[in-house]
């Protein structure tokens, strides 16, 4: 069966990485994310990835604690080097040709961001990590997500969260929460719901960058975004 995109991009947080210890990288987690991305590189599929670092230090939370913002969002994008190089090795793990990415310049560690060459290792089926975020402060990985989709034309953004999709409110913290099957940009930021940052969301709006919020945590679910299946919340027009 063909899968419905050809070309996506993952979306992770850090704090996924953590698993139950709530901080720091888990094994069992990285190893699991890595086996779901396999399946559907194995069905044809090219991924690019940006992580977050919110399991190893937030940027945002550090520059309210008094900390300068420039030098706290610099810190947060070193983070997401050390998430994605730990993906890397999973991934490669699991058989898998992976590229790390970086936006901020370290050529011992990652390859420098260039368009056309990301582009070119997802042709030749090498799965690439996006790091260090836009490799400027005040933007989240949210924006870098959306960014590098556009950069190298993503059909879609899938958003893998620890909840199943979009809600009105918290659903953990707000039983009566509704949830959202499928939901317009516009609507998203107007109701001001945590989904991405609004400056995120208004890059997709832009670019008609269909985005898919799902459940990571509930093995299959990639496989089954990628068969067509509904899964989670469909945010577009």
């Amino acid at each position: 069966m063909a899968a419905r995109y050809q070309r996506i991009l993952l979306k992770l947080s850090g704090e996924l990485l953590a698993g139950a210890a709530g901080h720091g990288i888990t094994d069992e987690v990285l190893t699991g994310i890595a086996k779901e991305i396999r399946e559907v590189h194995d069905m044809g599929v090219q991924v690019g990835i940006v992580l977050g670092g919110g399991n190893i230090f937030r940027g945002v939370a550090a520059s309210t604690r008094g900390m300068d913002r420039v030098t706290a969002d610099h810190m947060g994008m070193l983070a997401t080097v050390i998430n994605s190089l730990a993906l890397q090795h999973a991934l490669e793990k699991q058989g898998l040709y992976t590229r790390v990415m970086s936006a901020i310049k370290m050529d011992q560690v990652a390859e420098p961001f260039i368009r056309r060459r990301a582009v070119r290792h997802l042709e030749k089926g090498r799965i690439v990590v996006f790091a260090a975020g836009t490799g400027n402060p005040y933007f989240t990985t949210d924006t870098a997500a959306v960014l590098r989709a556009v950069e190298v034309g993503a059909e879609v953004i899938l958003k893998g969260t620890k909840v199943d999709g979009v809600y009105s409110g918290d659903p953990v913290q707000d039983p009566s929460a509704t949830f959202f099957p499928s939901i317009g940009y516009m609507d998203i930021l107007s109701r001001g719901l945590k989904v991405m940052d609004s400056t995120a969301i208004s890059l997709c709006m832009d670019n008609k960058l269909p985005l898919v919020v799902f459940d990571v945590g509930q093995s299959g679910n990639l496989v089954k975004i990628m068969r067509g299946e509904a899964v989670g919340t469909r945010v577009g027009e």
